[in-house]
Order: C-alpha cells, then sequence, then structure tokens
C-alpha cells in the first residue's frame, strides 16, 4: 500500500493538517518502586505524546501513578525502563547537566506549595528567577504582572505566615511561571483555590499555551478545570487507559452521529469510537487500499474525494466516486476477503480510520450498523 501520513485521531497532533513539534514522548516506560523482595512496580509500559502548545490533564483515582509519571517527565525521579524524550533529550540514562538544563526549561508547581517563610512573595518568587538567571529589570516588572494577575497585588510584599493557604498556592505558581518555562508541570495546582482563583490560574495556562507555545501537563482531580483541556489522559494501576484530545473527539462524534450508520449508538459509545479512530490524510493521486490486498481498516471521509477503481487486467475501471460523509473499506472487514477495489483519492483529501477489531466491536455493539453495512455491500 502506499505510505500515507497517519496518527491518532484523538492524539491532540492534527492540528490544521500540521504536526506540531514533540515536547514529550513516553515510549514503553515502566518504573519500580523498592529493592529486592519489596520492589512493586508503580508504572506498566506507558505510551504517550505531548505536542508544543498542548494542555494535557492527567486524571485518575489516588495511587494510579499520575505523580509518578509526572515527576518522572520533570526529570525528578531517575528512568529505569523504557524511553522518555523531554524537550529533544532522553532522560534514560541522563547526565546530570543534562538534567540541570532542562530544569531550567521547565516550572514546576505542586499542591505542597513550599514557600520560604522568611522571604516575601516577591522574593520567593524572585529565587526562581535568580535560579535561571533572569534579568533583574524584567524579572521585576515580571514578577509584580505574575502576582497581581493572581489577586496577589496588594499582597506582594507580605510573608507567607500573613497570607492563606490559597494565597501561598498562588504565589508558589508566579514562581513556576516567572522564567517562561517550555513545559510547566503541575500537580493539583487549582487544589487549594476557590472557583474564581482557581479559573484565574487555568487561563493564564491557557494564555501562555497559545500566546507563546508553551506545553502544560497537569494532574487535578478538580472537574472544574477539565474544559480547558486540549487532552485528557486517565490512569488507572500505572497504566494510561486512555488518551482523548477533547477537541477532535467532539468533531469526530458530531460528524458520526449525522451518519445514518451511527444513529442509533449511544453519546459513550461514539466516543468510544471516536477515541479508537485514527486519522489518514492522503495527497491526490495516492492509493488508499488496493484491491488484492488484505483489509484491516474501515473509512469515513472526513473530507476530500476519491475514485473506486476495479482492476479488468490492463487496465482499471472507474465505478465509482466518493465524498465527505461517504465510507469505504467495509466488505474485507465483513468477509474476510481480499479488498475487492482500489481506492485513489482524487483530491488532498483526510479520513477517520477504524481498526478491523474495533470496526467488528460495532458491528457487535449495533445491529442497525451491521444492518446498514451489509445491505451497502449487498447493493454494491
Amino acid at each position: 500500500m502506499t505510505e500515507q501520513t497517519t496518527i491518532p485521531a484523538t492524539s491532540g497532533a492534527f492540528t490544521d493538517g500540521m504536526l506540531l513539534p514533540r515536547t514529550v514522548k513516553v515510549e514503553n516506560l515502566n518504573h519500580f518502586f523498592g529493592e529486592g523482595e519489596l520492589r512493586k512496580q508503580a508504572l506498566f509500559s506507558n505510551n504517550l505524546e505531548v505536542r508544543r502548545g498542548e494542555i494535557v490533564i492527567m486524571t485518575g483515582p489516588s495511587g494510579s501513578g499520575k505523580t509518578t509519571l509526572l515527576t518522572l517527565i520533570g526529570s525528578l525521579r531517575s528512568v529505569q525502563e523504557g524511553s522518555l524524550l523531554v524537550l529533544g533529550n532522553e532522560l534514560c540514562g541522563a547526565d546530570r547537566d543534562l538534567i540541570v538544563r532542562l530544569r531550567r526549561e521547565m516550572g514546576f508547581i505542586f499542591q505542597a506549595h513550599n514557600l520560604f517563610e522568611s522571604l516575601t512573595a516577591f522574593q520567593n518568587v524572585n529565587m526562581a528567577a535568580e535560579l535561571v538567571g533572569l534579568d533583574p529589570m524584567i524579572a521585576e516588572g515580571r514578577i509584580t504582572s505574575l502576582l497581581t494577575r493572581l489577586g496577589l497585588g496588594d499582597r506582594i510584599h507580605y510573608k507567607p505566615n500573613s497570607l492563606s493557604g490559597g494565597q501561598k498556592q498562588r504565589v508558589a505558581i508566579a514562581r513556576g511561571l516567572v522564567h517562561k518555562p517550555k513545559l510547566i508541570l503541575a500537580d493539583e495546582p487549582t487544589a487549594a483555590l476557590d472557583e474564581k482563583s482557581g479559573r484565574e490560574v487555568v487561563t493564564l495556562f491557557q494564555e501562555l499555551a497559545r500566546d507563546e507555545g508553551c506545553t502544560i501537563i497537569m494532574v487535578t482531580h478538580d472537574n472544574r478545570i477539565l474544559d480547558v483541556a486540549d487532552r485528557i489522559v486517565n490512569m488507572v494501576d500505572g497504566t494510561i487507559k486512555s488518551d482523548v484530545a477533547v477537541q477532535e473527539t467532539s468533531v469526530i462524534c458530531e460528524f458520526l452521529k449525522d451518519f445514518p450508520l451511527f444513529s442509533d449508538l449511544t453519546p459513550t459509545t461514539l466516543a468510544e469510537i471516536a477515541d479508537q479512530m485514527m486519522v489518514h490524510k492522503a495527497e491526490p493521486g495516492k492509493t488508499v487500499i488496493r484491491q488484492g490486498e488484505a483489509g484491516n481498516l474501515f473509512y469515513l471521509i472526513r473530507s476530500g474525494s476519491v475514485d473506486v477503481l476495479i482492476d479488468e487486467g490492463q487496465s482499471k475501471k472507474k465505478v465509482a466516486e466518493l465524498k465527505q460523509g461517504q465510507y469505504f473499506g467495509e466488505a474485507a472487514l465483513i468477509t474476510d476477503e481480499p479488498r475487492n477495489a482500489t481506492i485513489v483519492a482524487k483530491e488532498k483529501s483526510v479520513f477517520y480510520a477504524l481498526g478491523k477489531e474495533d470496526f467488528r466491536a460495532v458491528l457487535a455493539t449495533s445491529a442497525t450498523f451491521e444492518e446498514e453495512l451489509r445491505q451497502a455491500l449487498f447493493n454494491r
């Protein structure tokens, strides 16, 4: 089959047809605590990619491995097994100098604010600016701006013992943002904040992602802020169970629910299908599937059009043209026979594709889906 560009539909990597630079790439990552008989595995073969400018929220029960993964990404723990690329650098086996350089490109925000009690809010934030060598004049303006934006304009020169728990947390947030990091790692950053303050914090995160290309990975149980996420990663028992791009999933669901083939499926089932779909892109003239090959994908046309060709020996005969909202590739998946036609992109096209096992799971879920497919197959 001709090479095509293929990425998960809900990976968050597909933005107006462009693949954004990768900030974090996790491959087959395992992690253990303890030694000998007490050794216990905490993370199991995890894979994750996070692109520049994404806001990724990690959810899951307490003890599911979220914070462990976050601290590994932040180089606060050593990588034991697997690969972990951060800002283009491999952390597995990384030396101390590399780790120090990388940490200067990151901002850390943790639920425990860990402020110095003898320093004012301004001085606590300024310590982080000094550590990365930020110009004092630039630092002063940025610290004042951040603390004011976070509702602490009248508390800039107060020490922690004169601040509430929520105010201390906002100082810690300013400390993590002052040097304009490329990657922000936040563990329950809004847990101690009221709704108004929490909303101000995540709005600031959105602006950093949009205006400065900052990537944000956030662990939270705060359902009030899930709407800011580009992707929601759910962890259970040390394993990433789902990785859903919120906007793209919504787009796919809207597309599917207006499609007669999927009309009787519940919103939950539609979302599950969307999570399993991939985006395929093909330039004009590219072969998407070839007659005689084994079939392993079912395609929905998101945009563009394709020609359906039948091989007649010395030539190929065009028997149909399919456009946005139509589908192909179902025959081989239903019958387990080779592809019965060649599909060629007529123009630049984008498809949603569903793998064979997931396609058959939908067949088992929806009698209407199977009936319509078989009727279409018969008519063709």
